[in-house]
């Protein structure tokens, strides 16, 4: 069984600077992650749903599917 849990990446002092590198020419934040999950197949209900709790809460959500 595979794991639904998404954790920041552990990166080497290289690794970090070529992401702040990339940040900066992005004009973004970027996050790494070691195993990007499966993103879930909202209906448009859902989704509306989700963005409305995003506006309640004034934060990102991200929906994603169990195992």
């Amino acid at each position: 069984m595979t794991s639904t849990e998404m954790h920041m990446a552990h990166l080497t002092d290289t690794q970090l600077q070529r992401v702040r590198t990339l940040e900066s020419k992005l004009g973004t934040y970027v996050v790494a992650v070691d195993r990007p999950p499966e993103y879930a197949d909202l209906t448009p209900e859902q989704l509306a749903e989700l963005q409305a709790a995003e506006r309640e809460l004034g934060t990102v959500l991200l929906a994603y599917r169990k195992n």
